[in-house]
Formats: structure tokens, sequence, C-alpha cells
């Protein structure tokens, strides 16, 4: 009778999710249910679990990372980076696609995040995009697609939360995730090469003018300077993350004030924004933490890993069992309450095939990430759809070369664990 009652309130929060009703609110009706249900936890310590669940100093990073990507669009440097990038690539054939997705890369590098990198590139990148051949539904793809780095290219947002979930350092998984991510973006890159062969939505204009390159670096030099001290800083071991998104907003805001191009109007705006994403985030994280000691307390995940483990333990089978299950996922949630909640689901089966934690980590948004351009979430699509006026449909339909691009990526993190621990 429990275990019926179980699975009806788990199919019953799969269905809120399904209907559109918020994912926090949503696993805090299943998370309470089960709660109420199974006794696992006395209600009278849920507001402590809340709260303990958001006290890790690590996540002071995730607004600060925010406000960082945010100045560094405020102050127009942004379209600083993508000139840099235009003038290295933009006179190659498909320089501008290509362009485009390092741009993306670069913006990763700042922000964090992946709507923030969509919604900022996409409006400078359309026009460009459009005035060199290609179709406004497959620029819209190409950022949408390029803006998934988001999660992927360190320092990530999603790393931090990961890093919280699974008792790993968040500079750990940034070092673990600094060649996959580089690697889906390149693999990106060689997509819409091919893509353009068979289209040929863009000819080239030339060959780039050193010159030209001379003068993109200097102008971006602040630009490119922000992911230079992050990544620097943390990889030196000079700053952790945290320390390192709070250089990071105080050096971007100071330079911007200095050179003029932020005023003390604007602060209060990039403040409101940082917080109502963050708004967003931290009820996911403490809810979901929540619903996720519940599922740990009756004992769900040892039991996926016996079912799982029980009909075959073959590695490539059951890390594509688990890309089939985080695709799906994805395409239907959202990153962080995905790790939050499928995570310590999904982790056991990795090491009882032999997946280091790390490893496993860098797989997981990996495969997470291709639902940033799934339907029917796909927050992404959403995102480049109300800043191109493109439907969703047909910004989904030109982004599945990229999805196939990232997959075959995927596999070879999931396979080659040389990808994410080189380093470790």
């Amino acid at each position: 009778m429990v275990s019926a009652t179980i699975i009806g309130i788990l199919v019953l929060t799969a269905i809120l999710i399904l209907l559109g009703i918020p994912v926090f609110a949503s696993l805090g009706i299943g998370g309470y249910l089960l709660l109420q249900v199974t006794n696992v936890l006395p209600t009278v310590l849920l507001g402590q679990t809340l709260f303990t669940g958001l006290d890790a100093f690590a996540l002071i990073a995730v607004p600060l990372f925010i406000l960082t990507g945010d100045a560094i669009v405020e102050t127009g440097f942004s379209r600083k980076l993508l000139n840099f990038t235009q003038s290295i690539f933009g006179g190659f054939r498909t320089g501008m696609g290509t362009a485009t997705l390092f741009g993306c890369g670069l913006f990763a590098a700042i922000s964090g995040s992946n709507a923030s990198d969509a919604a900022a590139l996409g409006r400078i990148t359309l026009d460009r995009l459009e005035e060199r051949g290609y179709s406004r539904s497959y620029a819209s793809s190409i950022v949408a697609s390029g803006a998934s780095t988001g999660i992927l290219i360190p320092p990530s947002i999603s790393y931090i939360i990961v890093g919280l979930v699974f008792g790993i350092s968040a500079s750990t998984l940034f070092l673990a995730a600094l060649i996959p991510g580089v690697a889906i973006l390149l693999g990106m890159v060689v997509m819409n090469v091919v893509m353009n062969r068979v289209h040929g939505y863009e000819s080239g204009t030339g060959h780039p003018e050193l010159g030209d390159i001379g003068y993109s670096v200097w102008d971006a030099k602040y630009g490119l300077l922000i992911p230079f001290i992050i990544l620097g800083g943390i990889y030196s071991g000079v700053f952790t993350p945290t320390e390192a998104s709070a250089v990071a907003v105080i050096t971007t805001i100071v330079i911007g004030v200095v050179l003029q191009r932020l005023s003390l109007p604007q602060f209060p705006e990039m403040l409101e924004r940082s917080a109502l994403v963050n708004g967003v985030i931290a009820p996911i994280i403490a809810i979901a933490l929540l619903f996720s000691q519940a599922l740990s307390a009756l004992g769900i995940p040892e039991a996926l890993v016996s079912a799982v483990i029980g009909t075959t333990t073959n590695f490539y089978l059951v890390t594509l069992i688990m890309i089939v299950i985080l695709f799906m996922a994805g395409a239907i949630m959202e990153t962080t309450p995905n790790i939050l909640v499928l995570g310590p689901i999904l982790l056991p089966i990795g090491e009882r095939i032999g997946m280091h934690p790390v490893h496993f980590s860098v797989f997981f948004i990996s495969a997470l990430a291709v639902g940033f351009i799934t339907p029917p979430i796909g927050l992404n699509l959403y995102v480049m759809s109300g800043v191109s006026g493109e439907s969703i449909t047909d910004i989904a339909r030109d982004a599945v070369p990229f999805m196939l691009a990232m997959l075959a990526i995927i596999l070879l993190i999931a396979w080659f664990p040389v990808l994410s621990m080189w380093g470790i």
C-alpha cells in the first residue's frame, strides 16, 4: 500500500511539472506528501532543512556570476567580445556562425549561465547572421545551441550546484569540465560548417586582417580581462570560485564606472535582475534538496541501482540508458532541479559501473545541456523565439544537427574518462 502511494506521489509530481506548474511548487507538493506519508522527516524540521539546503558558501557565487554577466552586457563588453571573435573568423566561409559560437563560449566563461548568453548574444548577432545569408530560424538555433555552453564551460553555476550535491569542490569540477566544454563547442562549430556546405548559408569575404584582429583585441581588452581573472584565479589557486565571482563583478563594475559605461541609475536595475534570477534558483535548490532527501530516505536510489545493474552491467549500455534518461529529463525540467533530484539517484549507478564522481559529474551536466534546445521546455528555444520572433518549432528543427553534435561529444566524454580526469 505504501509503495503504491509513493509511486502515486511521484507520478503526481511529474504530472504537475508537465502541466507547467512551477518546478519548486511541484517538487514542494511532492516532497511534502512524501514526508507526510512516510514520516521520514518530522514536519517540525521542515523549515530547518530548507534553510540548511541554502546555507552553503559556494552558493554565494551564483548571484555574483549572474551580476557579472549582466554588467558585461550593460558596459557593452559583450558586443566587443563578439567583434573580437568576428575579426578572427569572420573572413572565412561560415565565419560569422563560427564567431557567434565562440562568442557564446567567451560569454559562458564570464556569466556561468545559458539563458543570459542566449538573450544577450541573440540581440547582437541575429541581424549580422542574416546579413551573411543565414535564415533567421537557423541563426536563432546557432545562438540557442551555443548558449547551452553556459553550463558547460567554467565557471558554471550548474557545476557549483553539482559540487554542493556530490560533495566535490567547484574548482575541481571547473578543471575537469574545461576540455569537455570546449570539445562540445568545437563539435557545434564543425556541425555549422557541415550545414553551411549543405545549404550554402554563408560565403567568405576574404582572410582575416592582422590589423583588424589587433584592433579588436585592444578594443575588447576589458571584456577579455574578466574571464582571464575568473579562470586564471581559480585554476592557479589564487581564488575559490566564490571569491573569483566577487572579484569579477567588482572589477567589471569599477571598469564600467571609470570608463563611464555604467552609471548609478543602472545599478538598481542590475541588482534587481540578478535578484530575480537568484530568486528563481534558490527556492528550487532548497525544495529539490528536500525532495531528494525524501527519495534517499525511502531507498529509491538503491532500488533503482539494483534494478539497472540487475538488468545489465555493460558500461556502454548503462551510459546509453543514462543519456536517454537525462535527455528526457532535460526536455521537461530545468537543469537545477534535475541536478538535485536525478543526481543522487544516478550517481550510484555511475559509480557501480566504474565512473569516478568527477567524471560522472561532467558527463551528467553535458547530457543535461541538450535539454536547453530540446522541446517542450527547451529554455533557450523560448528565449530565442522571444528575441527573434521565430516559432519554437522552427528553431528546434534547425537545432537538431547541433543536438547530434552534442550527443557525439557526450558519448566521447562518457566512454573516455581521460577527457575529464586529465587534471585530477
